[in-house]
């Protein structure tokens, strides 16, 4: 299972390329950067691509409603110039809220957006003649870029058409605040079901992206790190999926305690099928971020 660490909140762009920097040097394997009221993550991480040569960088996660395919596309095609395809593409339909309410835009039937989205993109971003008509495009294009691939495209998903979408047609799944049991008996099956039903040969990749601190005080830590997300337990899909792992709020999905404690918590992760850990490291005291790097470092040691 591949580690990574979470990138992003309100540093500025010379900020985010030192910590990208320090994450490579330190040998993680990725980092993920959220892509909500800040910086744009994927014109970031073409700065960003220039100056690292091995870390791999995603999105988690692009919203889609706003950036029509072709111009997704083209983006993601060039953090792929840049930074020598090592980019990850995680896309998502973003929440209600932020596409009606601050946008003004449509979150009218959001699975069929994501249909019609992915048909356009996936072609495009393999260089393709794409000639797509559908309920939402009408595309008749081709955008190559030299020398690049076609990044690695997970689709945030915890509703079932948007698992098979993200299992049968994307290459998996970026998740935030799943917990264990709700990937095990719910996403997991579903994306590899849908990867099955598609025939497709390779396991969609699970990217899950949970809080983590090593403490000595993991109650006190569970009731810090639920004050400083708590605005994600009233958000309707998040909520949905707290509600199917019997979570009251974030805090209680995240991963917190010693270092037994969370060497249980990151081998069941690892057991269950979740290709890449991210780790949202919190900081529920001063030397919380210190202690939880060097444990994440001592579990990429062992390989």
């Amino acid at each position: 299972m591949r580690i990574g660490v979470m990138i992003g909140g309100r540093q500025d762009l010379e900020g985010l390329l030192a910590r990208t920097l320090e994450l490579e040097a330190q040998g993680f394997d990725s980092a993920w950067m959220p892509n909500v009221f800040g910086l744009d993550a994927m014109a970031a991480f073409t700065v960003i691509g220039r100056e690292t040569e091995r870390i791999e960088l995603g999105t988690a996660v692009v919203p889609t409603y706003a950036r029509h395919p072709v111009t997704m596309a083209q983006q993601a095609l060039t953090v792929q110039a840049a930074s020598g395809n090592r980019f990850a593409l995680g896309i998502g339909l973003s929440h209600k809220f932020v596409i009606e309410d601050m946008w003004g835009l449509s979150f009218d039937r959001p699975a069929a957006h994501m249909r019609d989205y992915l048909e356009a993109l996936l072609p495009l971003l393999r260089g393709e003649e794409t000639h797509v008509e559908n309920d939402s495009y009408r595309i008749n294009a081709t955008y190559a870029v030299p020398g690049t691939e076609a990044p690695a495209v997970l689709l945030a998903a915890m509703a079932p058409r948007m698992l098979a979408l993200a299992g049968g047609v994307a290459d998996g799944t970026s998740l935030w605040l799943s917990g264990p049991d709700t990937i095990e008996s719910y996403i997991a099956p579903a994306l590899r079901e849908a990867a099955e039903r598609a025939g497709r040969e390779e396991a969609p990749r699970i990217v899950a992206a949970l809080p983590i601190a090593l403490t000595d005080e993991p109650d006190e830590a569970r009731q810090r790190v639920g004050k400083m997300l708590s605005n994600y337990g009233g958000i309707p899909s998040y909520r949905a999926m707290l509600d199917r792992e019997g979570a009251a709020g974030p805090g209680d999905v995240a991963i917190l305690g010693d270092e037994q404690a969370l060497d249980e918590q990151i081998d069941r992760l690892q057991d269950m099928g979740v290709s890449d850990f991210s780790a949202s490291i919190m900081p529920v005291d001063p030397e919380a971020e210190g202690r939880t790097v060097a444990y994440l470092l001592s579990r990429l040691a062992k390989g």
